[in-house]
């Protein structure tokens, strides 16, 4: 049997996927590394510089994400270049292992691309300890900066980014740590 997801897509939150994103669920030992899905849907409501968005297969939520488009997303400072901070990120526990997780951060990206074209840069911070995010993201092109910022529930993390846009290497002609 293919396990594998269908149609994933990401979209901003509407008011009808509420009670889905508040059931998402992570596996044991994940919800250090997640949060609660019903708080970040909250807090995302409440901050001006950010988007609540959901992962959808085909037309079921299985997880959700915060944009951050602060200028200090994620490390405090800023990073030379427009960016995006990404907040929050979880897949349904029941849709791990079927490869959703990085697709969707593949089309989180794209989505990014398209509806906010100058920004050039995502950021995230993952915990060390969180393997199988480092893995998710790797996949979906996301590298390593080789920077760890202190602090979190769950310990050190690692700062990790994807460049945006065929001209984003060029925008920015250094790397987010440098």
């Amino acid at each position: 049997m293919d396990r594998s997801v269908a149609d994933v897509r990401v979209a901003p939150v509407t008011a009808d996927m509420h009670a889905a994103i508040a059931a998402l669920r992570v596996k044991p030992g994940q919800e250090a590394y997640a949060g609660d899905p019903a708080l970040s849907l909250r807090m995302a409501q409440d901050d001006r510089s950010g988007e609540a968005m959901a992962v959808l297969d085909g037309d079921t939520v299985i997880g959700f994400y915060r944009l951050d488009f602060s200028a200090n997303a994620v490390i405090g400072r800023g990073i030379g270049a427009p960016g995006v901070g990404l907040r929050a990120f979880v897949i349904d526990a029941a849709q791990q292992g079927r490869g959703a997780g990085a697709r969707a951060a593949s089309a989180l990206c794209a989505d990014i691309e398209r509806r906010h074209p100058r920004r050039r840069l995502v950021l995230l911070l993952v915990h060390c300890r969180n393997t199988a995010g480092i893995a998710t993201y790797r996949k979906a092109g996301f590298v390593d900066s080789g920077q760890l910022f202190a602090g979190g529930n769950a310990g050190p993390q690692h700062l990790m980014w994807r460049q945006l846009g065929a001209k984003a290497a060029d925008a920015m002609g250094q790397s987010p740590h440098g």
